[in-house]
Order: C-alpha cells, then sequence, then structure tokens
C-alpha cells in the first residue's frame, strides 16, 4: 500500500468545502425543525383525537411521513431535482441541496416528535385539561415543557443524520465535504484527501452529540 500524500491536500479548499457543510446543515437543520416539530404535534394530536376528521388527517399524515422515510436519500435527492429547479433555480451546491434535506429529515423528526411527546405522562396532560387549559396552552405550556428532553435528543439524532445526508449529495454535486472525498478521493484516486474530509465529518458529528447529550442532561436534570 502506497504512503499517503497529504501534500495533495488543498487546506483553503477544504475550509471552504467544511464552511458549505456547515451551511447546509444549519439551514437545513433549522427548516426541518420550523416544519418537523409543527408536523410532529399534529401527528400526536390527531393520533390522539376521537374525532373522525383528525383521525382522517392522521392516517394521511402519517403514509405521506412513511413513504418519505422509506425513500433512501440518494433516490430522494434525484427524484426531486426538477422540483428543487424551481424552487430555487438549482439542484447542486449548497442552494440546492438545502431542500431535498429538509424534504428527507422533517419527516423522521417529525415522526421522532411524534414519539416523544407520546412518553408525556397521561395525567399531567388529563390534570391540565380538567383545570380549563386550552389545546394550545397544553402544547406550550404541559407537552413541550414536559417532552423537551426527548425533543433535543430526537433534534440531535436528525442532525447527526443530515450530516451523512451532506456527504450523500456530494454524488450529485451538492458541495461541501461529501463533494470534496468523492471528487478528490473517489475520482482522482487522491485518498489523503477523502481520508481528511472523512474525519473531520466524523468530528463534526462527535461535536454534536455531545452538545445534544449535554443538553438532554441539562434539562433532564430540571
Amino acid at each position: 500500500m502506497s504512503e499517503l500524500d497529504f501534500s495533495q491536500v488543498s487546506w483553503e479548499e477544504l475550509g471552504n468545502s467544511t464552511l458549505e457543510t456547515l451551511q447546509m446543515l444549519g439551514a437545513s437543520a433549522l427548516f426541518t425543525l420550523v416544519i418537523g416539530l409543527p408536523l410532529g404535534i399534529l401527528l400526536f394530536l390527531a393520533s390522539r383525537s376521537s374525532l373522525t376528521p383528525m383521525k382522517v388527517i392522521y392516517i394521511v399524515l402519517s403514509f405521506i411521513v412513511n413513504i418519505l422515510r422509506s425513500v433512501p436519500f440518494i433516490i430522494l435527492i434525484v427524484a426531486l431535482i426538477p422540483f428543487t429547479r424551481s424552487l430555487v433555480g438549482t439542484s447542486t451546491g449548497v442552494l440546492g441541496t438545502i431542500p431535498p434535506l429538509v424534504i428527507g429529515a422533517a419527516p423522521f423528526f417529525a415522526r421522532l416528535v411524534e414519539t416523544s411527546l407520546r412518553e408525556v405522562d397521561k395525567g399531567v396532560i388529563e390534570a391540565a385539561q380538567a383545570m380549563g387549559a386550552s389545546t394550545g396552552q397544553i402544547i406550550r405550556r404541559v407537552l413541550l415543557r414536559e417532552a423537551l428532553p426527548g425533543l433535543l435528543a430526537a433534534l440531535t439524532i436528525t442532525v447527526v443524520t443530515l450530516v451523512s445526508y451532506t456527504a450523500m449529495s456530494g454524488m450529485i454535486g451538492g458541495g461541501g465535504l461529501g463533494t470534496l472525498a468523492i471528487n478528490y478521493g473517489y475520482y482522482r484516486y487522491e485518498t489523503a484527501v477523502m481520508i481528511v474530509a472523512v474525519v473531520l465529518m466524523v468530528v463534526l458529528v462527535q461535536l454534536l452529540q455531545m452538545a445534544g447529550d449535554r443538553l438532554v442532561r441539562h434539562y433532564t436534570r430540571k
């Protein structure tokens, strides 16, 4: 096996690729939270409701969420190319990767949110209802507060998953460390570049997981 030649690594390009990965991760995580949290709450409320319209809503939403969760991301991102182009004007680079990242991650996060809310003690919810709290008040003051550690854990899992999604987007020129690793490590056989890119993604995942675990422990003790 030949020795690794780290002189192949362009540290400036590596820095730019890291920044692109962080941009994709930050934007997609934000939109995933904005879309996935309300969707997860709606799934939870619809599943508990005895009203037929809400049951229908749950069946429809659950079906859509399950479909989007079951499609491998690399297939999803290719299938969404026409939609992405019509939405943001491009299907490559940082901007062209964000829509499929959100569409792939939001249903996943929504299902985790629903699961976290299901773990809230029913007695607490019933007590709030007995005191005359509205649905909005129960969501804000009971459900979200009681489920906060679980929601933070769900968000951490989702963000870590998004890191792997950004790497897969490199297959179609999505930018970031994934594109760098594929273009140089796979097509040009510059193994050192690929190894450095992979190490950076591993470090990023570890940092995100550590930060998420610390937040979960902090709010669990409260």
